[in-house]
């Protein structure tokens, strides 16, 4: 009876295991084929994956986009670093580098100066790293707690598995989670 057993539920368990794998991988697709774009205040801040050239034209047609931050850091050599910053130019965006790490946490002074730049700069914002997922995940997340005066359950669900974030300490992008959790009280008070 137990041989029976465990075959049947290990078939069970591997058909479940490859679904999610299918489910997993098909939305990965979606994220890359939408450019993981999604609002985080209407009229005020968008996130995505790195734009593309044509991206810019359209996101700057479609939602007025006044400033782009790039979480990416300036790369002089790259050819969409090129583009994005010739793109913006050429739409009169303003473009705004700055350099993190998703595996690495942010420190409380960097951060600050993250959440003035996003609190200062011209809207709408459009704040993209590579894949829009863990260092756009913890800027939209600032930007809600400490400029938009969202509350906590409404910041973390930036950084989530729905925009690609793995939010699991084994991840190397843990760190985000790390950083927004040690800037809780920054951020929220002491309440």
């Amino acid at each position: 009876m137990t041989t029976k057993f465990l075959p049947r539920y290990g078939k069970a368990a591997l058909r479940l295991f490859c679904l999610f794998l299918l489910t997993a991988g098909g939305y990965f697709l979606y994220l890359q084929a939408t450019d993981n774009f999604a609002t985080v205040v209407a009229g005020e801040v968008y996130r995505s994956s790195q734009p593309s050239a044509q991206s810019i034209t359209e996101l700057e047609k479609q939602y007025g986009i006044k400033t782009i931050l790039n979480l990416r850091g300036k790369a002089d050599s790259s050819k969409w670093y090129a583009d994005e910053v010739q793109q913006a130019k050429a739409l009169n965006i303003v473009h705004i580098n700055f350099k993190m790490s998703a595996g690495r946490e942010l420190s409380s002074e960097r951060a600050k100066d993250l959440i003035a730049i996003m609190r200062d700069a011209p809207k709408p914002l459009l704040i993209h790293c590579r894949a829009g997922a863990d260092r756009t995940g913890l800027a939209s997340a600032l930007y809600l707690a400490a400029v938009a005066g969202k509350d906590e359950e409404a910041a973390e669900g930036q950084l989530s598995l729905l925009y690609g974030h793995l939010p699991f300490p084994f991840s190397r992008a843990f760190a985000m989670d790390r950083t927004f959790e040690k800037l809780e009280t920054f951020v929220f008070g002491n309440s």
